[in-house]
């Protein structure tokens, strides 16, 4: 379940600062930090629920609308709960304090010999709890240089490196340049539900990555969701710090 408290805020949507460390746990510092990190599902009706995880959802009793519309999106949010649904436990009522979303995008195909398009320049996954693969998505916290304030660093997940395995994955990285500064985190999230179906309930995805310090790679558990229709990629929502 993607559910902590973190000590960082979200700042220009995605890019990450560290927060003062702090002992009182009063409510003005507990509204700061996120305590979920959820997909927003916009109804027909365009109402919205959110996923928590494989099998939670919550559902906010003070907005009747997404923020975003109809897109589908990852997003950190700080909610309290009120009541369980009387129906079924894993439908919880919460009252939305904030919530603010995260780059959202759908993996891009191999180019073969050509993928020095898609960048080359290194990166970090910071082992988190918002490093996490769930409800169909690989969400991540990435680390690298950030020098220029306005510069915007391209990350792609990369599919079919591997034609033996559909679910060895490439993350890459082109800094456009941008290649010296200080560290800096930003959150990107990619849909894997258009990844081929098997018939396990679960899957195991390989992440391969050039880090500052070398080839790396990391094996997640994920649960696809029931395939209903075709991702619409132009119906997902960008921000404006990292593509």
């Amino acid at each position: 379940m993607a559910k902590h408290h973190l000590l960082f805020s979200a700042l220009g949507v995605v890019l990450l600062a560290t927060l003062p460390s702090c002992n009182d746990d009063n409510s003005s510092s507990n509204l700061l930090r996120p305590t979920a990190l959820v997909t927003v599902c916009p109804n027909a009706d365009g109402s919205f629920i959110m996923q928590l995880d494989n099998t939670t959802q919550l559902v906010p009793t003070n907005l009747t609308t997404s923020p975003f519309g109809t897109k589908e999106v990852r997003a950190l949010v700080n909610y309290t709960e009120t009541v369980a649904s009387q129906q079924d436990k894993n439908i919880l009522n919460v009252e939305l304090n904030w919530i603010d979303s995260i780059r959202t995008k759908l993996p891009v195909e191999t180019l073969g010999e050509q993928d020095i398009r898609f960048g080359n320049d290194p990166v970090e996954i910071v082992p988190d709890w918002v490093t996490v693969a769930e409800d169909g998505y690989l969400t991540l916290r990435v680390r690298t240089l950030w020098g220029a304030p306005n510069a915007i660093h391209i990350i792609n997940l990369v599919t079919g490196t591997n034609p033996e395995d559909p679910y060895e994955l490439e993350l890459r990285h082109d800094a456009r340049g941008d290649i010296n500064g200080r560290w800096g985190d930003a959150l990107i999230a990619f849909n894997l539900n258009n990844l081929p179906r098997t018939d396990s309930d679960s899957e195991k995805i390989k992440l391969k990555w050039k880090s500052f310090t070398g080839d790396k790679s990391a094996q997640f558990d994920i649960e696809l969701r029931p395939r209903k229709q075709d991702i619409d990629a132009n119906n997902i929502l960008y921000s404006k710090s990292i593509e």
